[in-house]
């Protein structure tokens, strides 16, 4: 049976997912956290496939519009996906995820530093910008290593929080191509980045029994139909002022869940 108040918090998050590209990890595990009283632990691990679902079904309408920027995707999944399945094989070692007292605390800290670079986004990728004219040949020769090791370090905070795929993932690559990442091309290719690394982050918490699978339903009947609207909606209409108001969310959210 379809839980209503999940329902409505996914089609938020998937609205959200669709439109800016963020939000998935980032603002679903507060939720659940904060409003719905999940544990740490499931929460994680339902939201990583959550994201994945979610992100799938609007990845496919920025795919048909040719957004995605598979280069840059490729390389991320290069530093993302061999981190993610590290912490899988330590999950499925046995690692009690459920009895790690920091978990909480890292999911807060995490939803913070999203919050954070959501909000010094514009000045970063100015700075960048100044540093990509001034000197593109440096700047070029180490963009395919460094989004490497940015996506590592992506891996490991979705594999640890579920949260970081989006916002951080977007923060970084408007950073790494100030150029290149046009909004419809920012949104595309972190949608596409997070999908694989949310199957194979997820995978872990999946073989330890740790997903909600009723409460993944509700979500995504919320989630599918909104994220659908909001990737037809993305370009249309400025999300400068969506991710303004969600990293005010997020910090609130980031701090209740620290307290």
């Amino acid at each position: 049976m379809i839980d209503a108040p999940y329902a409505l918090a996914g089609a938020l998050t998937g609205f959200v997912v669709g439109f800016t590209g963020v939000g998935g990890g980032a603002l679903m595990t507060p939720i659940l956290l904060i409003v719905f009283g999940v544990s740490p632990s499931t929460a994680v691990a339902t939201d990583l496939w959550f994201a994945a679902i979610t992100k799938l079904a609007g990845a496919r309408v920025h795919q048909t519009n040719g957004h995605v920027d598979w280069q840059v995707a490729k390389r991320l999944w290069l530093g993302s996906l061999p981190m993610a399945l590290f912490i899988v094989v330590i999950v499925s070692l046995g690692m009690q995820v459920a009895r790690v007292e920091w978990l909480t605390t890292a999911i807060g800290i995490v939803v913070l530093i999203t919050a954070a670079g959501l909000l010094a986004a514009p000045k970063l990728t100015s700075y960048a910008r100044g540093r990509r004219i001034a000197e593109p040949a440096r700047f070029k020769a180490l963009q395919p290593a460094l989004t490497v090791v940015s996506g590592a370090v992506l891996g490991l905070c979705v594999a640890l929080t579920s949260v970081g795929a989006g916002a951080l993932g977007s923060v970084m690559l408007l950073y790494l191509y100030p150029l290149r990442m046009t909004p419809h091309r920012l949104v595309a290719t972190d949608i596409v980045h997070a999908i694989p690394l949310a199957v194979v982050a997820g995978t872990g918490y999946l073989f330890a029994g740790m997903v909600d699978w009723k409460m993944l339903a509700s979500l995504l009947t919320g989630s599918i139909p909104a994220v659908l609207l909001g990737s037809l909606l993305a370009g249309r209409v400025a999300g400068r002022w969506v991710q303004f108001a969600l990293a005010l969310v997020l910090i609130a959210a980031g701090a209740k869940v620290l307290m």
